[in-house]
């Protein structure tokens, strides 16, 4: 399995991807499939962090962080990530949530926040967002906001805000 950044050559089977994973009830677009068709477009949008996992020419898995802000710090919004349904339970997912947190540690981001499991993301460090600080977008997430500092010190404190695009679900 390879992880490498996204290219636009890419989007039609990422796309693909992330549709099958999240699936829709109604059968449409997933809603997570629109969202990240708005990060691409988005000037949030972080070309290095947004990565998938190939295998056998394939795309098997994605993940983004997009340009957030903790009141006027720059931070990372995660999100989605996603795994091809036939190849969920692999480490597909582990294997991207480590490239993409150690792309974002080399580009000198000072943290990453996401909502999600907090028994799956506390395995790569991820804490609640509360303990450093940080408030959620919306208070009744709890301890589903998570973050992870990826600097040696606090990144800051206050209320995290994601790419716009985050904002229209």
């Amino acid at each position: 399995m390879l992880i490498r950044p996204e290219t636009l050559a890419d989007r039609p089977a990422v796309l693909d991807v992330v549709s099958r994973a999240f699936g829709s009830p109604a059968g449409g677009e997933p809603v997570e499939a629109g969202m990240l068709r708005a990060l691409f477009e988005d000037p949030g949008y972080l070309a290095h962090l947004s990565l998938l996992a190939e295998q056998d020419g394939a795309v098997i898995g994605h993940v983004i962080c997009t340009r957030g802000w903790i009141g006027t710090v720059p931070a990372l919004g995660l999100g989605p990530l996603a795994v091809d349904p036939a190849r969920q339970g692999a480490g597909v997912g582990s294997a991207l949530m480590r490239g993409v947190i150690a792309a974002g540690r080399s580009a000198g981001e000072r943290i990453i926040c996401l909502l999600g499991s907090p028994a799956y993301y506390h395995r790569f460090g991820f804490a609640d967002a509360r303990s450093l600080g940080i408030e959620a977008p919306d208070p009744r997430w709890g301890e589903h906001f998570m973050a992870l500092e990826l600097s040696g010190g606090p990144a800051a404190a206050g209320r995290f805000r994601y790419a716009a695009p985050f904002e229209d679900l």
